[in-house]
């Protein structure tokens, strides 16, 4: 995991499109999706991290890494796995795999071509996997 979670990702920060997309990796998205999980209800949440990552993405000129199943799959994921108060530091531990193996996961419970469809980018689609995590 990357140690580079700095003040400078903050749900203002990350509204304001003011994010260097130098260091806005996979660890930073799941950290201010975290953000916003905590801080809202959980459709208010998803549809503001959406909508400043939209903001963002448009003002890097990426339009196309835009994802909508990708955004809204891994803030459901936080926030089934939040515990309230808990620190950054102790979910990440708790939940390292949102990043060491966040294709892993995504296996589980989409097939790549569903998953990977114009119509996942576009639009959030339920999982076309059942995932096993019964031992």
């Amino acid at each position: 995991m990357n140690a580079i979670i700095t003040p400078e990702f903050s749900i203002g920060a990350f509204e304001a499109s003011d994010i260097n997309p130098d260091f806005f990796n996979h660890e930073a998205h799941v950290y201010v999706g975290w953000l916003y999980v905590r801080e809202y209800e959980l459709a208010e949440a998803i549809a503001k991290f959406d909508a400043g990552l939209k903001r963002l993405i448009t003002k890097l000129g990426a339009d196309g890494k835009y994802h909508a199943t990708l955004t809204w799959f891994f803030l459901l994921l936080i926030a089934e796995r939040v515990e309230t108060d808990e620190p950054w530091q102790i979910f990440m531990t708790r939940n390292a795999d949102l990043v060491t193996d966040s294709k892993g996961i995504l296996a589980r419970y989409y097939s790549h071509d569903y998953l990977f469809s114009d119509r996942a980018r576009e639009t959030f689609l339920l999982p076309d996997r059942i995932a096993n995590d019964q031992a």
